[in-house]
């Protein structure tokens, strides 16, 4: 596979305090000087940004290069998914989850450029969510999120500082408090699991907010999806358990269960007496729609840039 000849350079001017302009002028300069005509797209908002993108791919351009976080991959991902147009990622995020996966440069916007100039693609299954609750339908690369660790990354999106995964631990003292546990139900072919829980987290990939490994053993490419469930447990455990997801080691824990899928529907048991609840799911560090939902492993949804190594 040769290199693109025109990617839409989709730039994320605000990310990783401003460092994502100025990645997107080098990327744009670097695949310029590689031949490139490269259709430049800086916009402020996601959705103007994601719809200057689609009508070039309907037009001109033949892949897709985002700069930026996982908010921005995810937009790459809600463009080119299941099309076969390849996407390439210059990191410029404090999360980076799917790059890292990808086996990208996260710190080196020149090196992650020349992945793309190389020109050197796989493929990797992507999570696709549908529901009356979502945006139809809705992909992810990385993880799926749903209760405390949802609350927790509505709160961390509104913070400022600090940034990276401590980020994420304040947002979870401070959200810790007020939460109560879910009754979620979780049915599919290959599993089948209902429980009053703390949270229930889908990896197609085995991170989420930077790193933290909370589906340590989820592959995207093995066409199924890990699934970790911590059922309902005191808030010291749940301090005790938290430090563990940085390594994975959480899973040792007998309050935390795992499951293995490629497709299952999830959704919140009525509970007698009480108000309906309204569930959030976060995928990919983005909100993306309220239970019920169904979530299925697509595999090879995703062409991406990657080194020669990860081929």
């Amino acid at each position: 596979m040769s290199a693109p000849s025109r990617p839409a350079l989709v730039v994320n001017p605000t990310s990783g305090k401003g460092r994502g302009w100025e990645y997107g002028k080098r990327a744009r300069a670097a695949l310029e000087e590689a031949g490139h005509d490269v259709l430049f797209v800086v916009e402020h908002t996601a959705e103007q940004a994601a719809k200057k993108a689609r009508a070039m791919l309907e037009h001109d351009a033949d892949s897709v290069v985002v700069v930026g976080g996982d908010g921005m991959v995810s937009l790459g991902l809600q463009l080119v998914a299941g099309t076969g147009i390849p996407l390439g990622v210059i990191p410029a995020g404090t999360g980076n989850d799917v790059a890292r996966y990808l086996g990208l440069p996260l710190r080196d916007p020149d090196a992650a450029v020349a992945v793309v100039t190389a020109g050197h693609t796989d493929t990797f299954d992507l999570g696709r969510i549908t529901g009356p609750g979502s945006p139809d339908p809705r992909w992810f690369g990385a993880v799926l999120a749903c209760g405390l660790d949802s609350k927790v990354n509505e709160r961390a999106n509104r913070m400022r500082r600090p940034r990276g995964p401590s980020r994420y631990t304040i947002a979870l003292l401070a959200e810790l408090g007020p939460f109560s546990a879910i009754p979620f139900v979780l049915d599919g072919p290959d599993a089948r699991l209902e429980l009053d829980g703390m949270l229930i987290a889908v990896g197609n990939g085995p991170t989420y907010g930077g790193g933290m490994r909370i589906c340590p053993q989820a592959d995207p490419r093995d066409g199924k999806f890990q699934i970790t469930a911590v059922d309902r447990v005191s808030k010291p455990t749940l301090l005790r358990i938290f430090p563990k997801v940085f390594s994975g080691r959480h899973v040792e824990h007998p309050k935390v269960r795992v499951l293995h899928a490629a497709a299952v529907d999830l959704s919140c048991r009525d509970e007698p007496g009480r108000p309906e609840r309204t569930v959030s799911i976060w995928a990919d560090g983005e909100w993306a729609g309220i239970l019920p939902a169904r979530i299925e492993t697509v595999p090879g949804a995703l062409r991406a840039y990657v080194r020669v190594a990860e081929r």
